[in-house]
Parts: C-alpha cells; structure tokens; sequence
C-alpha cells in the first residue's frame, strides 16, 4: 500500500476563500457525532449524499488546512512509513526518530535492514508528546500566574 492515500498541493487563494467558506458553513456540524445529509448542485443535476460524522470531521480539518492556504495530505492509519516520513510527520530529525526507536518509544518492525513504522503508531506518539507538552504548559501558566508575573487568569 502507498503511503500517501492523496496529496493536495497549496491552493490557489481562490480555492482558499472557497474552503474558509465551505469551512464556516460546515464547522458547526463537526464534532457532534451525528451523520449529515449533503444536497448539490452538478451540472443539471441534483443529488443528495450522507456523509458519516467521521467524515464530516475529516472534512473540516482538510478545508481548515485550505483556508489556511496549507497543503493537505491523507495518510491511512495501517500505512507503513519510512523512518524519512516519519521523522516528516513528528518534524524531528531523522537520528533523532532513530534514537525513539531505539528506546521503544513508537513500535517498528524492521524490514531486511530498514525500519518501518506504522502511521497509527507516530500519531499515538506525537499525540501523547502533544499532551505531555499541554500539561506542562498549563503548569508553566499556574507557577506564573500564582507568582503574579503578568499573566493574569481570564
């Protein structure tokens, strides 16, 4: 299997207007867990689709991505990554993702003399890393706010 499913490069500022629009109307759908009905115009003809909830999410964090002018890549979750893609994914080095291997940090398996890695297995990781990072901040927020350094509670 590939491990790229699409790659959509930068868009246009014209696609990027359509998606902030798109996005907007969309958002509100996002997140609730429910399916959606989608009705559209094509050509002569109208057809209406459902969409499930996971989709509908998937969508709107693609047409943030757009607004924002950023390209879009789609990875399936059971795809293989070369340590270069993933240390791409993490925005780590190479060596240093060879180090995080090393420790059994994210699971591989290894491939005549090359390692693999699973794309589930660097999202868990890089989520883990991200919530790690949040609580320490939100330390970091509480020591200077107790300590009245500027940062104030809202």
């Amino acid at each position: 299997m590939n491990a790229v499913a699409h790659r959509q490069l930068a868009p246009t500022p014209q696609d990027a207007e359509v998606a902030r629009r798109t996005c907007r109307t969309l958002s509100p759908f996002s997140g609730t867990g429910r399916p959606l009905k989608l009705r559209f115009k094509a050509q002569r003809t109208e057809q209406t689709i459902d969409l499930p909830a996971g989709a509908i999410d998937l969508l709107v964090q693609i047409l943030e991505g757009m607004a924002a002018g950023k390209g879009v890549t789609l990875v399936p979750l059971d795809a293989e990554l070369t340590t270069v893609q993933a240390a791409e994914v993490l925005n780590v080095s190479r060596p240093y993702l060879l180090k995080l291997l090393e420790q059994k940090a994210i699971p591989h398996r290894k491939v005549g003399t090359h390692r693999r890695i699973r794309m589930e297995d660097v999202m868990n990781y890089k989520n883990a890393i991200d919530r790690e990072r949040e609580k320490v901040l939100e330390q970091l927020t509480r020591e200077a706010q107790a300590q009245d350094m500027g940062y104030s509670a809202r």
